[in-house]
Formats: structure tokens, C-alpha cells, sequence
């Protein structure tokens, strides 16, 4: 019999988790953390800057928190630069983003991600358009590298080259993510929205390394069976949504499609999955994961993943993926959430979700226990 975990506990600004007495008491057990929203961070944006959808939260070296949204997603927001960095302290500290030399610049954003170096990878993608100017969604299907202060380094894929297929070696398909080894040099995007695969590629030079589908299958882009939680599960992805590679090498996969996390080693040798088991407000159990993030203890013992669809945010078990705490519920006050999108973490384990559709901010939660910082 499945065993439902306990809802978290909303008690002033404070959100509280908890686990089950038996997996509490389990030897190596991941203490199930506990986090306080600030309802002050960030600080006030400039002028009449207003965010649209965030698709995408990072964090880099020095604790800065960056942000990509969709200043077209929001009435009034054209104006706003749509990557935007702050300071630990909530400052906006770099601006940037827009069309320039030597580049694509998408008509649709989608994720963000911070590398060893702070060079800053946004990329284009994310299905249907809010917009309903912009061109068709598969025309965003590319990656671009900058640095902190926007000057332009690198491109993988092509504006208007979004339906190559899931074989194709130069061409993406809708991307979703990006993340940097940086000890391999090499970038994985999860590929996405119209592909159904992680690719790899050098990360200074674009250059293609290799790709794989679920379970390390090479990805086809037939039609997919019915969702269901029930084995057997389906043996393709469905909108791979997230991509990041844990400290010990393994790269982990948001298959949000299918309602589930795939691990594989860097080659793409499939190792685990494991659904989401998250306890929902209706009694059930279910999870779509969007977005994941480490913790930042030396043996990363647990993941944080955004549920967009549930509007919460689990914590799960590295090693089992066990999900052992959840946290939120759908809602526009400090603390709840409107389709959390993005989620990062940085060196002093604040957590960071960003909102998209309705929700278009960013929020902060300071760890109040279970998290080694």
C-alpha cells in the first residue's frame, strides 16, 4: 500500500515539512527541510519594469540570482530586459537581452543556466506562443551563450530549423534547458518541446557530441501511446523540460510529459526512474516535474523539483529519489505559487522559484532546517 506523506504546514511566513516516522528513522535518512519565504526579496524593480512568464532561474559564483522571462507575455513589460540578475540582497545588478550582431534572438525564452565560468546560457523554445505576434513556436529551436555582461559567444541550432527531428546533429527542436559539465567542458540541453531527447555538445565550441532518448534509446518522434503511471510506462520522453548533472557525474532528466525523473551517466547509459510520488491536495499521489535543483552539501543528498502542474515544490531523496518533503499550494501570497516553472539553489541553500503564466515573479525561501550549508 502506498504510504502518503504529510502535507507541508503553512504557519505564518513559515513553511514547515515533514516525513513519515518510518523513513524519519531509516539509517542515512535526508532530514526533510523546511524553508521560510522572504516576502521582501527581491527589491523593488527600476523605472516601470514589470516581469512577464519566468522560464528560467539560476544562480552563479558570487550568490547572484538571474532570471529569464517573456516581456511579451505581459501587457505593459515590453520594456523590461528579459534576463535579469539580482544580488543576494535583491538588487538588479545586470540587465540585458534582445536582438544583436552576430546572433538569433528567439521570439520565445526558455530556461537559463549559470556555468563555472558565469557564462550565461538562455535558450528559446516553449510551446504554444503568449504572444500571438510571434511566429511559430518551432521557430525558437537554439541555444545562445553569453557572458555576465551580455556580449555574445556562442550559438547551437538555428531560428526557424525547429522540425529536423530528434535525430538530427545541428539542428535542436524547441529546447527546454541547458547545463554545463565543467569538468568534461561539455553543455547538455534537454530538447524539448516538438524533440524528445538530451543532446550533448562542446560547450566552447558547439560542436556535437552525441545524443540519446528514455531509458538511452535512440528518440523517435512517432506518436506516443496514452499517459499512463501504470506499467508498463512509456519508453519515449515526453517534453524532456529539464537537464542537470549532479557532482558525481549523473546526468538527471525532468521527463514532464511523463510524470517522472530519468538518471543516466554521461554516455547516456540509462541507470534509474523514478515517478514522482508526491502526496496532492486531493488525496492522490502524482508530480510533474518541470525544473530541478541540487542541494548544495558535499554529497548533494537531495533534489528540489518545481511542479508546475500541482503548483508545489518537492524535495526529493538523491539516492532513492524518494520524495520526502513537499511545499505549497497554488495561490499569488508569499509562500504559494502560481505554475512554478524554474527553480535554483544557491551556496548558502536559499531557494529560488520562478512563475510562469499567471505567476510572472520570483521567490525566495531561506532553509530553516534540514539543509547542510
Amino acid at each position: 500500500m502506498t504510504q502518503r506523506l504529510p502535507a507541508l504546514l503553512l504557519v505564518g511566513a513559515s513553511l514547515l515539512a515533514t516525513v513519515p516516522a518510518a523513513q524519519a528513522g531509516q539509517s542515512g535518512a535526508a532530514a526533510a527541510p523546511s524553508y521560510e519565504v522572504d516576502p521582501y526579496w527581491p527589491q523593488e524593480l527600476p523605472g516601470d519594469w514589470l516581469l512577464g512568464n519566468v522560464v528560467g532561474v539560476a544562480t552563479d559564483s558570487q550568490d547572484n540570482v538571474w532570471i529569464i522571462h517573456r516581456p511579451n507575455s505581459q501587457r505593459g513589460a515590453e520594456g523590461t530586459p528579459p534576463v535579469i540578475a539580482f544580488s543576494p540582497d535583491g538588487r538588479v545588478v545586470e540587465a540585458w537581452g534582445g536582438s544583436g550582431e552576430g546572433y538569433e534572438w528567439g521570439t520565445q525564452t526558455h530556461g537559463i543556466h549559470v556555468d563555472h565560468r558565469d557564462h550565461v546560457w538562455v535558450g528559446f523554445g516553449g510551446g504554444l506562443p503568449y504572444d500571438l505576434t510571434s511566429r511559430a513556436t518551432t521557430d525558437n529551436a537554439h541555444v545562445l551563450k553569453f557572458t555576465a555582461e551580455g556580449e555574445f559567444l556562442l550559438q547551437i541550432g538555428d531560428f526557424g530549423e525547429g522540425t529536423a527531428g530528434s535525430g538530427s546533429t545541428r539542428f535542436l527542436g524547441q529546447p527546454t534547458d541547458a547545463f554545463v559539465d565543467p569538468g568534461a567542458g561539455e553543455v547538455y540541453v534537454s530538447d524539448g518541446y516538438t524533440n524528445r531527447r538530451v543532446i550533448v555538445f562542446d560547450a566552447s565550441t558547439g560542436e556535437y557530441r552525441r545524443h540519446w532518448g528514455a531509458y538511452g534509446q535512440a528518440p523517435d518522434d512517432a506518436a506516443l501511446p496514452a499517459f499512463t503511471r501504470t506499467p508498463p510506462l512509456r519508453q519515449q520522453f515526453d517534453t524532456p523540460h529539464c537537464v542537470g548533472v549532479s557532482a558525481d557525474g549523473l546526468v538527471y532528466v525532468c521527463d514532464r510529459g511523463n510524470e517522472r525523473l530519468q538518471v543516466f551517466r554521461p554516455d547516456g547509459a540509462f541507470v534509474a526512474e523514478s515517478l514522482i510520488a508526491a502526496p496532492l491536495r486531493d488525496g492522490s499521489v502524482g508530480g510533474t516535474p518541470w525544473d530541478l535543483a541540487f542541494s548544495r552539501d558535499p554529497d548533494q543528498r537531495l533534489i528540489v523539483v518545481a511542479d508546475g502542474r500541482r503548483h508545489a515544490v518537492h524535495v526529493l531523496r538523491r539516492d532513492t529519489l524518494e520524495v520526502v518533503a513537499t511545499m505549497g499550494r497554488r495561490g499569488r501570497w508569499a509562500g504559494q505559487f502560481e505554475s512554478p516553472h524554474s527553480l535554483a539553489v544557491d551556496s548558502q541553500g536559499n531557494l529560488f522559484v520562478g512563475e510562469t503564466l499567471d505567476g510572472r515573479r520570483v521567490q525566495k525561501f531561506t532553509p530553516t532546517a534540514g539543509i547542510d550549508r
